[in-house]
């Protein structure tokens, strides 16, 4: 079993600056890809962030240029920073990592961190 806890978040006002932090514990495990989504009231969950074991990263359109995610590996975790928020920014973030070993594959989640921008 493995556990994601994230960090983080709060209230900013718009054209500031927020770090999320999301750190998996467990036993015995090997993580592949990580990353962060997020949800907005009535709005469909999206993908934010992602990045591999290898470092390399995807980002929602509406992110880039704005966010960076990185992640330590040897900790197993991984981070967003978030630069130049905006109102639209302001949802519900959750971590996620796909644990890759033991078998089989599975996404483990984070219980999600209130980000609020205020315009």
């Amino acid at each position: 079993q493995v556990q994601l806890v994230e960090s983080g978040g709060g209230l900013v006002q718009a054209g500031g600056s927020l770090s999320l932090s999301c750190a998996a514990s467990g036993n015995g495990f090997r993580i592949g890809a990580m990353g962060w989504y997020r949800q907005a009231p009535g709005k469909q969950r999206e993908l934010v962030a992602a990045i591999t074991s290898g470092g390399s990263t995807n980002y929602a359109d509406s992110v880039k240029g704005r966010f960076t995610c990185s992640r330590d590996n040897a900790k197993n975790m991984v981070y967003l920073q978030m630069n130049g928020l905006k109102f639209e920014d302001t949802a519900v973030y959750s971590c996620y990592a796909d644990v890759i070993a033991p078998w089989p594959v599975r996404t483990y989640w984070g219980q999600g961190t209130q980000v609020t921008v205020s315009s």
